[in-house]
């Protein structure tokens, strides 16, 4: 398996460089004395620029810069002595709690070693801890706006250095000591990861966060930021030199310019689902061997892929309790986990992969029913359908590629996006309220 900085390997000592352990320091701070706003900006560029691997190594245990700064911000969580969530928990959150206790259940369940313990406490720091924090960070869509700006500096700072990847041979991330300073080729072409854990995982960033970046365009918080975003995004997109992150980034593109049928995307939907029954019925082979046609870069691996679901599914009775650690067995890299959704079923079993599957559903209903509420209202309404474009392009990646690295921070903070965008679902729109007073009105008085 890949040498990472994990639960029964990776590195023995700490390997982290003055720069990011002085950026830490820095970003702690900030953390601790800014505003509540005015942190999503340091915490966010520095959480997705902070090459991956960064750590510091005490006591047998890897205590990532990462994690440290998440650690920070719950320490500020606990200073709060008004309430972190002022909406309470909503359907999102929920699902989150449920899903990341299941996960971390499952593991133990599996494993039952002590070392086992506190590599799942470092899950649970980064997903509640994380996650949370980044829900007590945004509220409400300038808090969003916020957020898109942050991520708009570090696409293109990080498309400019996947760039010079490409073009001179040399991470400069790799200079950190946890990333490779050559960069991986496959069939002649350079494919450049910047910070990230992998050329796939980075290109995936670019191609999920793009949609993001209109919005702030259109709503005119940040053309300029906006822009450059954009081109970060596609920069980074196209030196990964990898199929996945075109899928995704095409599927977020190819979402926007549906806008003008927004109305009909039942039909679109049942469209999709009568397509793949069709094709079901006169393919030879299961339908999700679709995968393995889609190469849009030479050297692939989509045939692995659609394999890997396959064996996943065929292997269902070996998973379905509480995950499995036998998928090495099961054939050629089937340890690699290029899908997030097989790595839901395998790490935590057919529980956690619903949970999953639960946390997406509701995220996108959420976003849907805002969309019908606000409709007609335009830039609020384009808000919830840049969203639901962000999601869709998470559900292609997801195919293609499971979250390890600063992207599962990424996607916490999109979840957080989609909470505070949603956060008047729950209350009555202004035509109930008024319906309701009317009826009052209506009622004669009670003693």
């Amino acid at each position: 398996m890949p040498d990472r900085p994990a639960f029964g390997g990776g590195a023995t000592a700490t390997v982290i460089h003055p720069v990011v352990l002085a950026a830490m320091l820095v970003t702690a701070v900030l953390i601790l004395v800014l505003p509540r706003r005015r942190v999503i900006a340091p915490f966010l560029i520095f959480v997705m620029l902070s090459p991956y691997g960064q750590q510091l190594y005490v006591a047998g245990v890897h205590w990532f810069a990462v994690r440290i700064v998440v650690l920070v911000g719950c320490i500020r969580l606990f200073r709060e002595r008004g309430n972190i969530l002022p909406h309470g928990l909503n359907e999102i959150d929920k699902a989150f709690v449920a899903w990341a206790f299941c996960r971390v259940l499952a593991r133990l369940l599996l494993f039952h070693t002590v070392g086992m313990v506190p590599e799942q406490m470092n899950f649970w720091l980064g997903a509640f801890g994380g996650y949370f924090f980044l829900r007590y960070l945004i509220r409400d869509v300038e808090d969003i706006a916020e957020c898109a700006k942050a991520l708009a500096v570090v696409a293109v700072l990080a498309g400019i250095c996947m760039a010079n990847e490409r073009l001179r041979d040399v991470n400069v991330f790799g200079y950190s000591g946890s990333i490779a300073i050559q960069p991986t080729v496959r069939d002649g072409l350079i494919r450049a990861q910047g910070c990230f854990g992998h050329p796939i995982l980075a290109g995936c960033f670019g191609a999920t966060v793009t949609p993001l970046f209109y919005w702030l365009w259109r709503s005119g918080r940040g053309k300029l930021l906006a822009a450059i975003g954009v081109l970060g995004g596609f920069m980074i997109v196209y030196f990964s030199a990898s199929s996945t992150p075109v899928m995704a980034w095409a599927g977020g593109i190819g979402a926007l310019l549906l806008w003008p049928i927004r109305r009909n995307m039942r039909v679109v939907r049942w469209g999709i689902v009568a397509t793949l029954l069709g094709l079901a019925m006169v393919m030879k082979a299961p339908v999700w061997f679709i995968i393995a046609r889609v190469n849009v870069v030479d050297g692939s691996g989509g045939w692995d892929r659609a394999f890997l679901i396959d064996t996943f599914i065929r292997h269902f009775s070996g998973w379905w309790l509480i995950g499995t650690s036998q998928m090495g067995a099961w054939g050629g890299d089937m340890w690699d986990l290029s899908n997030q959704f097989v790595a839901e079923g395998e790490t935590g079993g057919l529980l956690t992969f619903i949970l999953f599957i639960l946390l997406i559903s509701r995220s996108f209903s959420r976003i849907g029913r805002m969309r019908r509420r606000v409709d007609g209202l335009g830039s609020r309404e384009w808000l919830y359908w840049i969203l639901g474009a962000v999601m869709f392009a998470h559900i292609l990646a997801y195919f293609g590629v499971s979250y390890w690295d600063q992207n599962q921070t990424w996607w916490f903070a999109f979840l957080a996006m989609v909470s505070a965008a949603t956060t008047g679902l729950d209350r009555p729109t202004p035509s109930k309220v008024r319906i309701s007073r009317k009826k009052q009105q209506l009622e004669p008085a009670t003693v």
